[in-house]
């Protein structure tokens, strides 16, 4: 595995806009073409910025899309699989539930008691939320910084949904 991420608290958004932005980047409906829109919107933009990034789409436990793009590894796949974990099991992103255990003065893996091995509340993983249904899935990218790995996520989805700045980072 890939030392864990390093986070510095004054780089940690506030616990309000990570909560806002579940509540803003929210899905009317969430088909496997979506899916795939959504995983080439990422592969496009990590293109752009030359990112050594895995992306990957889940719903409802199954895989609708994954790619590694040059500089990506084997570790990222993992670092990916830890991460949604976290989105299925918390129903929030794993940057989110991570920055709630560091608000509290404590670390994802000591509040939790869940296995490392299995789930990392690092950032990269975000839930495809659906209005009036819920979370039903997970997209996710490894290869970044813990916050560079969540803000890129963001960004994909305000561009996918038509919320926010497209060229925002």
């Amino acid at each position: 595995m890939n030392a864990t991420p390093r986070e510095t608290p004054e780089l940690t958004p506030p616990l309000s806009e990570l909560e806002a932005q579940e509540r803003r980047l929210v899905f009317r409906t969430f088909t496997a073409d979506d899916a795939w829109a959504l995983g080439s919107l990422l592969v496009e933009m990590a293109r752009e910025r030359q990112a050594p990034v895995a992306v990957d789409i889940h719903r409802a436990g199954q895989q609708l899309f994954h790619a590694a793009l040059p500089g990506a590894t084997a570790d990222n796949d993992a670092w990916i699989a830890r991460k949604r974990r976290v989105v299925e099991r918390y129903g929030s992103a794993s940057y989110l539930v991570g920055a709630r255990c560091r608000a509290k003065g404590t670390t994802f893996e000591e509040s939790s008691r869940l296995d490392p091995d299995r789930y990392a509340a690092h950032g990269g993983s975000f839930p495809i939320t659906v209005a009036d249904v819920g979370v039903i899935g997970a997209v996710t990218v490894s290869g970044l910084p813990q916050l560079d790995d969540h803000r890129f996520v963001v960004a994909a989805l305000e561009r996918f949904l038509g919320e926010g700045d497209p060229s925002a980072e």
